[in-house]
């Protein structure tokens, strides 16, 4: 497979994505973060658009989202969060596991994503993800394997604070597995604004004293070799 090519047609998919105003439900409101939805092209259930202002430069949240060695400090939705194959500077392939929720009602998931950041004109950064076959993680059965279609985050300074971030965020995951779609429409939009709003204390987090802080180097640092 051609990871890289894969990697990014998936980046302009998420910028496509991001251009789109048409056809979007607003699905949920909370806490100055907004869900909107609409269905998939991809496969039977919704793709999601979440938005919030995140109170961190563009730069810095790009490097702080997707840090292996961070994301499970913040994202209270994930058990792991291993990078599991380097393609290059910008592209990698990650095993995700999640935790269950709602209320145990959908067991955890596992996923094998490729992950690939691109910055754009205007400081924006679109950090995108697709699932992919990799022989050295096959499915297990200890858990089911999700796939994730086309997903991703777009960050962008904020027009009036450019010390502050829009973050954008794009999800259409098929959970698979026998769950009703509406538990899953019941209770994803929920979980997207709690990835927002911990975000949002996990970048709090490092900015007080015994913080870990920022190891940024023009593009996210975990894409260095070790």
């Amino acid at each position: 497979m051609d990871y890289k090519a894969l990697a990014q047609e998936t980046a302009q998919e998420v910028l496509e994505y991001n251009q789109d105003t048409s056809g979007w439900k607003v699905v949920k409101t909370s806490k100055k973060v907004t869900v909107s939805s609409k269905a998939s092209k991809k496969f039977h259930g919704n793709l999601y658009r979440v938005e919030g202002i995140i109170p961190e430069s563009t730069t810095k949240l790009s490097d702080f989202l997707y840090k292996p060695e961070n994301r499970v400090t913040w994202d209270k939705s994930l058990k792991v969060y291993n990078m599991v194959h380097k393609i290059d500077s910008d592209t990698f392939i990650c095993h995700t596991i999640t935790q269950s929720f709602a209320m145990g009602s959908i067991s955890p998931r596992d996923f094998i994503d490729l992950v690939y950041f691109k910055r754009y004109e205007g400081n924006m950064d679109i950090i995108s993800s697709n699932s992919v076959d990799f022989p050295l993680y096959p499915p297990s059965s200890n858990y089911i394997r999700g796939y994730n279609h086309a997903c991703g985050y777009v960050c962008s300074p904020l027009q009036e604070n450019p010390a502050h971030s829009k973050l954008v965020m794009f999800i259409q995951t098929e959970m698979r597995g026998k769950l009703s779609p509406s538990i899953i429409e019941a209770t994803m939009p929920s979980n997207l604004v709690s990835f927002i709003l911990n975000a949002k204390d996990g970048i709090k987090a490092l900015r007080t004293p015994g913080g870990r802080g920022y190891h940024h180097s023009g593009h996210p640092s975990f894409l260095k070799k070790k």
